[in-house]
């Protein structure tokens, strides 16, 4: 795997540009915060973004894969504000959970998510390595 960032553009903090990777694909659907017994873990936003990298690197696990082999990920969030303003702790749950392994993303604001209790879903992309 490999992270594309043209030599004349700034680094971005906290994501790549983008991912060359050869191997086999996983693809993980969106989660939300909810815990094994499906319950939501918190109404807070970072509480939920938790919760649904633990369920990421489960689902990764399956696969015998870390998340050091996710290509890609897709942020669904509610609020964008809520989502920026949380960037400072974003940062350190992400760190804590996948380390500085940094994928391409997207963030996007939506309208609203299938289960109300969600402030956010993530879906991945993962490659492991021929």
């Amino acid at each position: 795997m490999k992270c594309l960032h043209p030599a004349h553009w700034p680094r971005p903090k906290g994501y790549s540009n983008g991912v060359v990777a050869n191997g086999r694909t996983i693809f993980i659907s969106g989660m939300i915060g909810w815990d094994a017994q499906g319950k939501m873990v918190s109404r807070d936003f970072v509480g939920q973004v938790r919760q649904i990298l633990r369920n990421i690197v489960e689902v990764l696990s399956e696969a015998n894969a870390k998340p050091e082999n996710i290509v890609r990920m897709n942020w669904y969030v509610l609020d964008k504000k809520e989502y920026v303003d949380s960037y400072k702790q974003l940062g350190i749950v992400y760190r804590e959970i996948f380390g500085g392994h940094y994928p391409a993303m997207t963030a996007v604001q939506v309208s609203s998510l299938i289960e109300d209790a969600a402030r956010v879903e993530i879906e991945v992309t993962a490659v492991i390595p021929d």
